[in-house]
């Protein structure tokens, strides 16, 4: 087979594949960081793309069979008619679940403690011991709405805390299947949550948190998934996570919660423009921690190592005629 990659190389992963002399590996130099042509006679006969963004002329792609993403979005294969044309898709789930799930940690911790008054105090030079700055979240209770690998990570690194998990998931909890999963991290067969909730159950979901995680992918059907109602169901001493997508939560009902103290706070490291604008209301809420998308990303010092692993263990499952990890669905595909 061959295969066609544009994306930044790992050499010893690379290397490893090459030696097997099973495949042919080509390599655009340098990878793409925007949608652009690439040589007809070049992409033609490849059996294989490993990239990020399909090239722009990948209609020319007349042999490909398979796509791996070097993303965990997939909104980039939209329009492109791969299930029609019998082409295959994964992406890179599982290569961010640490980083993530370690930030959720952190902004647990932080929001708790008031890490954010605490460090304006120091700027400022106030010795202030307030309660306020020593809780701790032991004992408290979060809820993952969602549980793919960030939110089962997240869970096991909680229940290590002493945190309560609940998890609400439309079609409850069960073992994860063919998904990427660092070695010993995450929650592979199901079991750890506290309790689980289904469709439907949602309210009764958000009255029961400290901390309401979203771990979901945006689709159509979660655009705007999280509004007044659903924010409103929180306790006024809840605070909101979101490390997933900005618009998953809609902007005026996140706005209106914090204003009108509906929630406690908010850490937020998904926004509703890229970059936010230096005007924007969410910058100056002394109780939101706003990080610039960065839970995990490409600059991840695992990233590149795992994002290998998986396209390196699908390239031996290609072979075998096994079933890819990470494989999306038709129905994703068309971002349903």
């Amino acid at each position: 087979m061959k295969f066609l990659i544009d994306v930044p190389i790992e050499p010893s992963a690379l290397a490893a594949l090459q030696a097997t002399g099973r495949h042919t590996f080509t390599v655009i130099d340098p990878p793409g960081e925007a949608v652009r042509p690439l040589d007809p006679a070049l992409i033609r006969d490849a059996d294989g793309l490993f990239c990020s963004l399909p090239p722009k002329n990948f209609a020319e792609m007349t042999a490909v069979r398979w796509v791996q993403l070097a993303s965990t979005g997939y909104s980039q294969l939209f329009g492109l008619d791969l299930p029609a044309r019998g082409i295959r898709a994964t992406n890179c789930r599982g290569c961010f679940d640490v980083p993530i799930a370690e930030w959720c940690v952190a902004m647990m911790v932080n929001l708790a403690r008031d890490a954010r008054q605490m460090i304006r105090n120091q700027e400022a030079a106030i010795w202030d011991r307030s309660a306020q700055f020593q809780r701790e979240i032991r004992g408290l209770t979060v809820g993952l709405w969602g549980y793919g690998g960030i939110g089962r990570e997240t869970a096991r690194l909680a229940r290590q805390l002493g945190l309560k998990v609940h998890v609400l998931a439309r079609s409850g909890v069960g073992p994860r299947g063919d998904v990427y999963t660092v070695p010993g991290t995450g929650d592979p067969d199901g079991t750890l949550p506290d309790r689980v909730f289904r469709a439907g159950e949602e309210l009764a979901f958000l009255g029961s948190l400290d901390f309401l995680i979203v771990g979901l992918p945006l689709t159509k059907a979660t655009d705007g998934l999280i509004g007044e109602r659903e924010l409103r169901a929180l306790r006024p001493t809840a605070y909101v996570l979101n490390p997933a997508r900005g618009p998953i939560i809609r902007q005026e009902a996140l706005l209106q919660a914090l204003r009108e103290k509906w929630i406690a706070g908010a850490a937020l490291d998904t926004h509703y423009h890229y970059p936010m604008p230096p005007d924007h209301p969410l910058w100056k809420f002394p109780n939101v921690i706003f990080t610039p998308h960065i839970s995990g990303s490409s600059l991840s010092p695992r990233f590149k190592e795992r994002l290998w692993d998986i396209f390196s263990i699908n390239v031996g499952r290609i072979e075998r005629g096994e079933p890819l990890l990470n494989e999306l669905t038709p129905a994703q595909l068309a971002g349903a």
